[in-house]
């Protein structure tokens, strides 16, 4: 079964995510036995980011890094999990708040639009915004 960055560029549609993990220096994480959980935003989702917020974070990789492992939780925690839990500690530090809610779940406020895509090495999640900490955006 391939790992998390191998199935995000596989999947087809993660391609600015897998660019913004390469640009940050976090595929060896992200390919290390982990395991890790990705909230993942597809293309369409950057894409809806203004311009110039794009052209910001692509000049400060240290802030993107910080909004990429933003993305990330520790353990492999599947749809069932999130079902039963209220936050989930992430690999930049913070963390998210979890919501589940009539069978849907929310990340911070992202909606979860599919669950359970499994790797080798952890659990993708697909959501429907780009996740910043709250230091990252008070910044």
């Amino acid at each position: 079964m391939p790992d998390l960055v191998e199935t995000a560029v596989n999947a087809g549609n993660f391609q600015t995510l897998v660019k913004a993990v390469e640009a940050t220096d976090l595929v060896e994480t992200l390919k290390s036995p982990g395991p890790f959980t990705i909230f993942a935003p597809t293309d369409e989702v950057f894409a809806s980011l203004p311009q110039e917020t794009l052209d910001l974070l692509a000049q400060d990789t240290l802030k993107l890094k910080r909004i990429v492992a933003y993305h990330v939780a520790f353990g492999d925690v599947r749809s069932d999990d999130l079902r039963q839990i209220d936050e989930a500690q992430t690999f930049e530090g913070s963390v998210l708040a979890i919501q589940s809610t009539n069978g849907k779940i929310k990340v911070n406020d992202a909606n979860v639009l599919q669950t359970d895509i499994l790797t080798d090495n952890g659990v993708i999640h697909v959501i429907d915004k780009v996740l910043i900490p709250a230091i990252v955006a008070s910044e």
